[in-house]
C-alpha cells in the first residue's frame, strides 16, 4: 500500500493537464523551497518568511496546479537522491571496513536479483496429524485404523451427527 504522499503525488501527476498551466508565484515557490530545504519546519514559519498569510499558503497548497508543481518538484528531488544514493552505495563497496564493503556488495547484488538461497530448513517428518478431517461422503470408512501405521489409539474417530 503506497504512502499518503505517494498517492497524492500520483493523483496530482495523473490529473488532466489544462490547456494553459497556471504559473506558481515566486513567493509560493520561495516558501516551498524553504520547506524543502528544512529552513522552515511548518507552513506558518514559511508564510511569515515570504510575507504571506498562513491561510493563503495553506489554501494555495490545495490548488491543483500547485499540487502538480509540488509533485514534479518532489519527483525531481527523489531522482537526484537516487543518483546520490547509488553513487554512495558504489563507493561503499570499496570501503576500508570489510563488513561495510560486504554489506554494500550484497545489497547491490540483491537489487539486481542476485541473492543467496534461503538457509536450509530442517524438516522432520514425525507423521503426526493434527486437527479434524471432515468426510462428507455418503459411506464414510469405518474401522479401528484407516491408514498404514495407525493404531486404534491414533486412528481417526468418526463422530456421528444428527
Amino acid at each position: 500500500m503506497p504512502s499518503a504522499i505517494a498517492r497524492v503525488t500520483d493523483e496530482a501527476l495523473k490529473a488532466p493537464v489544462p490547456d494553459k498551466i497556471k504559473p506558481v508565484s515566486k513567493k509560493l515557490r520561495h516558501a516551498f523551497d524553504l520547506l524543502e530545504r528544512g529552513e522552515c519546519r511548518d507552513i506558518k514559519a514559511a508564510a511569515e518568511r515570504v510575507k504571506l498569510t498562513r491561510e493563503h499558503l495553506s489554501r494555495s497548497l490545495r490548488l491543483p496546479h500547485v499540487q502538480v508543481f509540488i509533485a514534479r518538484r518532489a519527483r525531481e528531488t527523489i531522482n537526484i537522491g537516487v543518483l546520490r544514493a547509488s553513487a554512495r552505495l558504489t563507493d561503499l563497496i570499496d570501503a576500508g571496513s570489510e563488513h561495510v564493503s560486504f554489506e554494500a556488495s550484497k545489497h547491490t547484488l540483491a537489487i539486481e536479483g542476485i541473492k543467496p538461497t534461503a538457509d536450509a530448513q530442517v524438516s522432520v517428518n514425525i507423521d503426526i496429524k493434527a486437527g479434524y478431517v471432515i468426510d462428507l461422503t455418503d459411506d464414510p470408512k469405518r474401522g479401528p485404523a484407516h491408514g498404514p501405521g495407525q493404531t486404534p489409539d491414533n486412528a481417526m474417530k468418526t463422530i456421528d451427527h444428527v
